[in-house]
């Protein structure tokens, strides 16, 4: 099997990520980018192709995947043509602007028979992978708490784009576009929540229709409770973590390092201090991760496996999102339904 051809569909803020990636993967090349204002799709290409329309995309043979980076209000619009002439999506996140579109949108592509990944990067951290390894192992006990917080700060021009932080483009606030990131991670390391008892706000420090600020009691199927704070007002910004109590040792993740503290004394530091975009510059983190998303999932494309994060997967987080969103307006505890 020859390389994998791909095809760049938008050109936002996080296309030049996308294209480092391609760059650097092995296995893959870029057929070229299509976006809706073909100058941004020519700035973000650097002399790659610019489709003029997605039926051209869809109807070109030298595409096999297209990563789909467009705001979530334009997901269904843009994946059908790809999805009917069979083009495998990999999927920036979120998947769509709520749990029923997102569900939608899984079953577009199952229905079509095309494989759909989406980039929940934070998981292909070196020390998540190690603190997903170490929990598999099963020797830490029995889960007791989870307290999960994304201390994040946006300045408000980020908010000054038109139909961001909004929920006609962006499905809402800090919880779908930040917070989400680190909630899927979370959940793939500690199992799902099936209750949330929430509070959502906007603050005085942003003018934006959404929340930016969120925060949430949990509890998990395992047994053990939890806590959820997020937010993009906390200036200056600091990095997102996870801290996982278990019965024999408590794991902290934060800024791509893993530190494991036994209850007998013994402390392991496991990864790499790294830039996550919590601050000024939501860019400012590592291209490498996402390179670990799109080599897995052309690795799942050629042995004929689910990719690290298949669509269905993410409606974990989706259902979470919404209920912690339902539970804010409703003011009581409310289920989670995937």
């Amino acid at each position: 099997m020859g390389d994998l051809g791909v095809a760049l569909i938008g050109a936002g803020m996080v296309a030049g990520t996308h294209l480092a990636a391609i760059r650097d993967a092995g296995g893959v090349r870029l057929t070229g980018v299509w976006s809706r204002a073909a100058a941004r799709a020519e700035a973000a290409g650097q002399g790659a192709r610019v489709y003029a329309t997605l039926s051209e995309v869809a109807a070109d043979p030298a595409v096999d995947v297209a990563i789909v980076v467009t705001p979530p209000n334009a997901r269904r619009d843009v994946l059908a043509p790809l999805v009917a002439a069979g083009k495998h999506i990999l999927l920036e996140k979120p998947v769509a602007r709520d749990l029923a579109e997102a569900r939608a949108v899984v079953a577009l592509c199952r229905d079509a028979g095309v494989t759909l990944g989406v980039v929940f990067q934070h998981r292909m951290r070196a020390a998540s992978l190690k603190a997903a390894a170490i929990i598999a192992a099963g020797d830490l006990g029995a889960p007791g708490l989870v307290e999960i917080a994304v201390p994040w700060w946006r300045d408000q021009s980020y908010y000054d784009e038109p139909g961001r932080g909004t929920y006609a483009r962006d499905g809402g606030g800090v919880l779908i576009s930040q917070a989400i990131h680190t909630l899927d991670l979370a959940l793939s390391l500690a199992g799902p929540v099936t209750h949330v008892q929430a509070m959502t706000a906007t603050t005085a420090l942003h003018r934006m229709e959404a929340e930016d600020v969120a925060a949430a009691g949990l509890r998990f199927a395992s047994g053990a409770v939890g806590t959820l704070t997020a937010t993009t007002a906390s200036f200056p910004g600091a990095a997102e973590w996870i801290r996982l109590h278990y019965a024999r040792a408590s794991l902290h993740l934060e800024a791509g390092v893993l530190t494991v503290s036994h209850r007998d004394g013994r402390v392991e530091r496991f990864g790499e201090q790294a830039g996550t975009g919590g601050g000024a510059d939501p860019m400012a983190f590592t291209h490498g991760w996402h390179q670990a998303i799109l080599e897995d999932f052309r690795d799942a494309l050629r042995d004929g496996r689910p990719p690290a994060v298949p669509g269905a997967d993410a409606l974990a987080v989706h259902a979470l999102i919404d209920a912690i969103t339902r539970s804010a307006r409703a003011g009581q505890t409310v289920e989670v339904t995937t």
